[in-house]
C-alpha cells in the first residue's frame, strides 16, 4: 500500500499546468487556482482563498474544558 500523504493528484491538470486540488493527510485540498477558475469565494475560509476571506472562530464548535 502507498501513502497518499501530501501526494498530487496528476488526473486534474487538464493541460493547463497549474493543479485544482491535492490530498494533504488524507483530505482533499483546494488550490487557489481553483478557486480563481470558480470564479467566487464560497466563504468557507478554504487554506488557499484567494479572495482574502477569513474564517471567524465559532466557539460553540470548540472543546470546552470541564473542570
Amino acid at each position: 500500500m502507498t501513502d497518499d500523504t501530501n501526494k498530487p493528484c496528476s488526473d486534474n491538470q487538464h493541460g493547463e499546468g497549474e493543479r485544482d486540488y491535492y490530498f494533504e493527510n488524507g483530505l482533499l485540498v483546494f488550490t487557489a487556482h481553483y478557486h480563481l477558475k470558480r470564479g467566487y469565494c464560497c466563504r468557507s475560509g478554504c487554506r488557499h482563498c484567494p479572495y482574502g476571506y477569513e474564517k471567524e472562530n465559532n466557539t460553540r464548535l470548540q472543546k470546552r474544558k470541564i473542570y
